[in-house]
């Protein structure tokens, strides 16, 4: 018996070292040769020229062919996973689809976790000729505050910076406007900055001031080890208490709550329904239903539903928010098809058997050698009739409105009571690449890309233009919203609100 004991605890002691040196074995600046990256470069082409129903879409294919090409081309040197999963992004760029992304390994997603890198020290808001500094992470500048514009980093200009990183970000056809929600968001312009032109310890400035005069300041790198520390020193006296215990999460119903909440004015008569989801997990069904019924309950004329940051989800939860509004029946495809089940690849495709499963009860083929989704292209959902809302409805768009999201505000916008406020969507008003979503992994460098299964067609006729949603009544943020932390779009809805009130005679 003690010697079974002793052989567990051996064995248990190697597996934990086994796993430590697993851990500590990752490398980011490990580099492939150029015979490994070509293999996974040649599955990559391979499986989307294969899978992908919409490669050809709005990019033709002698044009895909080149940038194919071009990129094999560019391997014959090696390259680290981050190099080399920049290039693929370049190449995935240029099918104008905004499902198709690439990501790191799963490894290098759990080292960035806990690496401590070294950062951008400035988040901002990019325009086409401009940028604006929405946060700084030397609190101590007294000139990049909120709102001073920027027009260029170390000697390029906006123009050049978006030029560049554009190649890296994935949109719907034609909608740029996502591409430049999408730096606007988050630490991406700092990322894409540091991975592509890499990090020096200072970056020159070009600013204007208060009276409008463009200047130059240089500003530091942000290290996190260092620059935390001289925060907490500064800010904590030898003799302060130490810190309180960290709290307990959060009760799941208020991290949910962050996600879609309603808040009704009644002296305004209006609902404000913010959704920045349209995925499983958030308890929408019973969200839409308590919502509407809270609405008419107190009678509410006016329901805001802003959905600027809705990246979008389950079209089915995006269609039954959409039967609570529309005052028509309506369908979501003229067409939702992918171009096959199965293929040469399938053991490289994250849970294939499942994705081909499903596809064998929701897909057939036709005559034109297509897998059809027949029940989306000919069902018409009918509006809900129990607690429908039947007043003044404004949505809110913006960059980040995205997949689902359209297919919302596609069906409502044009109807007499409806009206969308903002700015153009990241996602196409004519449909998109999407619906079955599987991730690939390549086998050698293991980074994972996502492969839309089918093409979803919302209106055959808007697919020549290629656009997202173009709203009613554009509103979009400037340096001086920014400056004045005022959201333009909310401010636009409300003025249009009261003046509607003032009209039907509704005092405040």
């Amino acid at each position: 018996m003690k010697r079974i004991n002793f052989i567990v605890v051996a064995l248990s002691m190697l597996l934990l070292v086994a796993c430590s040196s697993s851990r500590k074995a990752f490398d980011p600046a490990r580099k492939y040769d150029p015979a490994t990256l070509q293999k996974d470069y040649s599955l990559f082409r391979n499986i989307l020229e294969e899978y992908h129903p919409s490669l050809y879409w709005f990019t033709p294919k002698d044009s895909i062919d080149y940038y194919f090409d071009n990129g094999l081309a560019q391997l014959s040197d090696s390259l680290t996973e981050l190099q080399f999963r920049y290039l693929l992004q370049n190449v995935a760029s240029k099918f104008r689809c905004g499902h198709t992304s690439v990501r790191s390994s799963k490894k290098y997603s759990k080292y960035l976790d806990t690496a401590k890198l070294s950062l951008f020290p400035i988040a901002l808001k990019i325009f086409p000729d401009s940028m604006a500094v929405i946060g700084n992470a030397n609190r101590r500048d007294s000139i990049l505050r909120r709102g001073t514009v920027v027009y260029s980093i170390n000697g390029k200009s906006t123009r050049e910076l978006t030029d560049t990183f554009f190649n890296y970000l994935v949109t719907d056809a034609w909608s740029v406007n996502g591409k430049y929600q999408a730096l606007s968001t988050g630490g991406n312009f700092g990322s894409l900055y540091r991975n592509i032109f890499g990090l020096a310890p200072t970056f020159n400035i070009e600013y204007e001031d208060s009276l409008g005069n463009r200047r130059f300041t240089n500003v530091p790198i942000f290290t996190p080890e260092r620059d935390t520390a001289k925060r907490i020193s500064s800010t904590t006296s030898p003799s302060a208490p130490p810190p309180p215990p960290r709290t307990t999460p959060a009760p799941r119903s208020v991290r949910i709550n962050q996600f879609r909440n309603l808040q009704i004015d009644t002296t305004l008569s209006t609902g404000y329904m913010t959704l920045n989801t349209f995925s499983r997990g958030n308890k929408l069904r019973s969200f839409y239903k308590k919502s509407f019924k809270q609405l008419r309950k107190h009678n509410i004329r006016h329901l805001v539903v802003d959905v600027r940051s809705n990246g979008g989800g389950d079209a089915n939860l995006s269609t039954l928010l959409t039967r609570y509004l529309a005052d028509h029946k309506f369908k979501l495809a003229d067409s939702l098809y992918a171009i096959r089940r199965s293929g040469n690849y399938n053991k490289y495709i994250n849970k294939h058997f499942f994705y081909r499963f499903g596809m064998l009860f929701v897909a057939k083929k036709y005559s034109d050698n297509k897998y059809h989704f027949r029940h989306f292209e000919k069902h018409y959902f009918k509006p809900k009739d129990k607690n429908h809302f039947y007043g003044d409805v404004y949505i809110i768009t913006g960059g980040n409105s995205f997949s689902a999201t359209t297919l919302f505000a596609k069906v409502l916008q044009g109807q007499k009571n409806v009206t969308v406020v903002g700015e153009e969507t990241g996602g196409g008003n004519y449909g998109n690449t999407a619906w079955m979503i599987p991730e690939v992994t390549l086998p050698n460098t293991h980074i994972r890309f996502r492969l839309p299964l089918f093409r979803l067609v919302m209106d055959k006729e808007a697919v020549a233009a290629g656009r997202g949603i173009i709203p009613d009544i554009s509103v979009a943020p400037s340096p001086e919203t920014i400056r004045r932390n005022i959201d333009p779009k909310s401010q636009r809805v409300r003025d249009m609100i009261i003046e509607k009130n003032k009209l039907a005679g509704i005092k405040r």
